[in-house]
């Protein structure tokens, strides 16, 4: 294999012990049961070891709160935190990776278990891989696989600007440094892994991202990697974790801002720190989820919407009248439309699916406009003789989350569609946190230029997942 300048640049661990303990001294006292948490630092593509400072900073700091909080519960124990950081060729392929991962455990954590592998971007997809695949005979050793902005999913199936072929981007980018990486990140699809991984250890997923898919947010020299794709800068949104994985979503950051905000770094590393002692960590919950797809006129311009999405359907129905008369305008009146018990109404929809010259929908309205109950609506329409109108309704409720849930994030990407049509922004449609609704603006230049978009909806469930036992019984 040939080995890159940084790997030769690096010959040595960082490799540290801190010893923590209430009363004890350093030294360990052998008549005292003595856990070990033995931590490797995964740095991702191109990276290096200073890029997980902060992260291995902060859990150091905050580890011995963790056991003092354990042995004021009455368990006479000592934890010992083991971190070990390595710097791998930035641009080899997701085997040699694993490989370079695996040798590096067997030597320098020979005989220790309870390791907990924490990776970002490359680093986390590589470790899921080592695990999984047993690599070096370290799945044993493992306890615990974190990922943090990690491409899971292959990138093989999501559009770059322009269209063009990811492999030919990736390699561009890396100006002849390619190793393999870009085979691996494009073609190698980890959600096997992380299942595996999550079915037989644990796999915690940190993920992240740019508010909609064409947001500003994180684009590089003005370009959006992922012209349909909510991304952090770099990797999908949806890429960052697969079935199985416990995830938490720690907010609208870029692809490395974890190594440079301090608050960031600080949050990742406590909620590591809970998911290992047993402690309450925020996971996020998938919901609900629908479609959304526009087509352009073909009037040229612009076509520009705005959408609520996020409620559940309450009712829905057909209205049909026949004007019988040979010489006069019929109208009628409708009252339609219910909803559950103390449910609050969102929105309503109206299609007149009958001939438009001869049929007219006169008046729309919600039949009692100042109670949000009232899912009732007052419908007026008419017909020329011998015609015959018909109405399609549907009418939403808000779907709100029970009193003790609150929302988490959610997920916006076109699936299909022409160019030159987009989503713009997307924002929740109230404050309440309980309310899962999303405001979608989206466009398409004329004429005729569409898309099909997906969106999916996660809520916040608090759970105590004790990863490793750091305390014995």
């Amino acid at each position: 294999m040939r080995q890159t300048w940084l790997s030769l640049l690096i010959t040595g661990a960082v490799f540290t012990q801190l010893v923590f303990a209430s009363g004890v001294k350093s030294a360990h006292d052998d008549s005292i049961p003595l856990n070990e948490l033995n931590f490797v630092f995964l740095h991702g593509m191109g990276g290096n070891p200073c890029s997980l400072q902060l992260l291995s900073d902060y859990i150091a700091e905050q580890a011995p709160e963790y056991t003092l909080r354990h042995q004021q519960t009455g368990t006479n124990t000592t934890t010992q935190v083991n971190t070990l950081t390595r710097c791998y060729p930035g641009y080899a392929g997701i085997r040699i990776w694993a490989e370079n991962i695996a040798n590096d455990i067997n030597e320098y954590y020979p005989d220790k278990e309870n390791i907990v592998l924490i990776g970002h971007s490359m680093g986390g997809k590589a470790a899921l891989y080592a695990v999984a695949q047993n690599v070096g005979d370290i799945a044993d050793k493992v306890a615990v696989v974190v990922t943090i902005n990690s491409p899971v999913k292959s990138l093989e199936h999501y559009y770059a600007p322009g269209g063009g072929p990811l492999l030919g981007y990736c390699r561009g980018a890396l100006l002849g440094s390619d190793e393999g990486i870009c085979a691996s990140l494009i073609y190698y699809d980890s959600s096997q892994d992380g299942l595996w991984v999550s079915e037989n250890k644990h796999w915690l997923a940190f993920i992240s991202s740019e508010r909609a898919p064409l947001s500003e947010q994180f684009d590089r020299a003005g370009v959006d990697a992922w012209p349909r794709n909510m991304d952090d800068g770099i990797v999908p949104f949806s890429a960052q974790y697969a079935d199985g994985a416990d995830v938490i979503y720690y907010g609208e950051y870029g692809h490395s801002d974890y190594s440079i905000i301090y608050e960031v770094a600080e949050f990742i590393s406590g909620q590591i720190l809970n998911y290992l002692f047993g402690e309450p960590v925020e996971c996020s919950v998938f919901v609900r989820s629908g479609p959304l797809e526009h087509k352009a006129d073909w009037l040229l311009g612009t076509d520009y919407w705005d959408d609520v999405v996020g409620d559940e359907l309450a009712s829905s129905g057909k209205i049909q009248h026949k004007n019988e008369s040979f010489t006069r305008w019929q109208e009628w009146e409708d009252i339609v439309g219910e909803c559950p018990p103390d449910a609050k109404r969102s929105r309503q929809q109206i299609k007149q699916v009958s001939f438009p010259f001869f049929t007219s929908i006169q008046e729309v309205r919600w039949l009692n406009p100042d109670d949000p109950e009232d899912c009732r609506l007052y419908i007026r329409s008419r017909a020329a003789p011998r015609n015959t109108v018909q109405v399609e309704w549907s009418i939403f409720w808000q779907g709100v989350l029970p009193i003790e849930r609150e929302r988490a994030y959610y997920e916006v990407e076109i699936m299909e569609g022409t160019p030159l049509a987009t989503i713009r922004d997307i924002s929740w449609l109230t404050d309440d946190i309980r309310d899962m609704r999303l405001r979608i603006w989206s466009e398409a230049q004329s004429p005729f230029r569409w898309f099909k978009a997906e969106w999916r909806i996660y809520f916040k469930q608090c759970q105590q997942t004790q990863a490793m036992n750091v305390i014995p019984e």
